[in-house]
């Protein structure tokens, strides 16, 4: 990747807080991704069966319908998050991109981190739990949040748009640094006196399959109620500067280092052996 080209993503990531890399990811990458997944939903398929709480796997649903229709009688107890799960082959030419690799390197330096919070989201139409509050992700990080040098990573696994649920930025508000956050029913919310005078900068992040957007672990953002009638599937992720500390009992997994080089996530195989954190 063209040194002057890292030069200007880092510039508008800078100043922006964020940045939208269009079909970065092949269709491949986003199929074995999707099967991966796949193999997590049959495993609830699999746990309704044996209880008794319905008559069919539903393999033929299609994939931003199936787990919907596998707890259409039992919404309460449907997931709305997978994170220990992920240690899945198909996930890690995602996670450990090689070009995505080295946007991260070029924003924090040579030894990265995937931080210990990396995350599916299947957000399931009209449900409380995955409508995501304006919030920063650092609201989130106890201690010394403002030094963490950390980029955050979110790819849509099916269209992404308002009516299903895309993210929303403010752009430049990484800039105010850390805000204060109240806690409510499910997520943290940036609290109104703070959010209020922003709201009119407010921008929709839609994105397809295949596009990454990479923005600042203060940047205000949320994830919009998903009022269609499929799933709307995303992984999201973090890289940090490995050589802080996550500020977390986990430490989550190297995925670039020249100090330890063996200790990195060598491929697909590697990342299904290992474990959350």
């Amino acid at each position: 990747m063209h040194e002057s080209t890292l030069h200007a993503w880092r510039e508008q990531f800078n100043e922006e807080g964020y940045l939208i890399l269009k079909n970065f990811f092949d269709a491949d990458i986003i199929q074995n991704a999707r099967n991966a997944l796949t193999q997590l939903v049959d495993q609830h398929a699999a746990k309704l069966l044996a209880a008794g709480q319905i008559n069919s796997r539903m393999t033929d649903a299609p994939f931003d319908l199936r787990l919907l229709r596998l707890y259409q009688d039992h919404i309460t107890e449907a997931p709305n998050i997978f994170r220990r799960e992920l240690h899945l082959a198909g996930l890690f030419d995602i996670f450990f991109s090689p070009p995505l690799l080295d946007i991260a390197e070029a924003f924090l330096g040579d030894e990265i981190r995937l931080y210990p919070n990396y995350s599916v989201r299947p957000k399931l139409p009209d449900h409380a739990p995955t409508e995501v509050l304006w919030h920063q992700d650092g609201g989130y990080t106890p201690g010394e949040v403002k030094m963490l040098r950390m980029v955050n990573a979110w790819t849509p696994l099916v269209p992404a748009r308002v009516e299903n649920g895309c993210m929303q930025f403010i752009p430049r508000t990484h800039q105010l640094g850390p805000v204060p956050h109240e806690k409510r029913e499910y997520y943290l919310e940036i609290s109104p006196a703070t959010l209020e005078p922003h709201l009119n900068q407010v921008i929709p992040v839609e994105l397809d399959p295949g596009d990454v957007v990479l923005f600042h672990n203060l940047l205000f953002h949320r994830g919009l109620p998903n009022h269609s009638s499929q799933i709307r599937w995303s992984m999201d992720w973090r890289y940090q500067d490995a050589t802080q500390s996550t500020l977390r009992k986990e430490n989550g997994h190297l995925a670039r280092s020249r100090s330890h080089p063996e200790q990195i996530v060598q491929n697909a195989a590697h990342w299904a052996s290992l474990t959350f954190g």
